[in-house]
């Protein structure tokens, strides 16, 4: 399997970046969906948060990895049986998605750093407030947090549809493309 982007096949950096940041999405969706009903007493109440910050900032880091890699990597042109309104509407998905995702992890980091304080990443190191104390802001980044990340997995859902629908509907080779088929 190829490296980089062809104009007809994604390269693998494309095809596992695309997968990593899906599986990490909807686990952290999961994992955040679980822990705000934690009780002190919980087992899970200081180690949930812990892993979710940790996951979400390197999430973050993979995203941004992945938008350069996509400036530098052209995605495959669209198949010829693609409607004019599926290519615009599969750019302004990708589009979307792209900026719920920063929206998500940058509102989620404000929740945890608009106090002040830095947040351990898995204990290997500190990704520190870029704000320093803010106080009253974190109801608003708890907010836009909850509606972006909620927004985002509807979204990606549909996404996910709309490749199943091109493979058993259509027929075609777009969910093939992403699986490196």
């Amino acid at each position: 399997m190829q490296v980089r982007n062809s104009p007809t096949r994604f390269g693998v950096i494309s095809i596992a970046l695309h997968w990593i940041i899906a599986i990490a999405v909807f686990g952290l969706f999961g994992l955040g969906y679980y822990m705000v009903d934690l009780t002190y007493y919980d087992q899970w109440y200081r180690s949930a948060p812990h892993i979710h910050k940790s996951v979400g900032l390197l999430l973050l880091g993979t995203v941004i990895l992945r938008l350069i890699w996509r400036l530098a990597n052209a995605p495959p042109a669209p198949l010829s049986n693609h409607q004019r309104w599926e290519v615009v509407a599969a750019q302004g998905v990708h589009g979307l998605l792209y900026l719920l995702l920063i929206v998500a992890m940058v509102s989620g980091y404000l929740i945890s750093t608009l106090d002040g304080s830095s947040i351990d990443v898995f204990n290997w190191f500190s990704v520190p407030s870029v704000t320093g104390p803010m106080r009253f802001l974190e109801e608003i980044a708890g907010m836009v947090h909850y509606w972006a990340t909620w927004a985002l997995v509807v979204l990606a859902g549909l996404h996910g549809l709309a490749a199943v629908k091109h493979h058993v509907i259509d027929k075609d080779n777009t969910l093939r493309r992403m699986l490196g088929f």
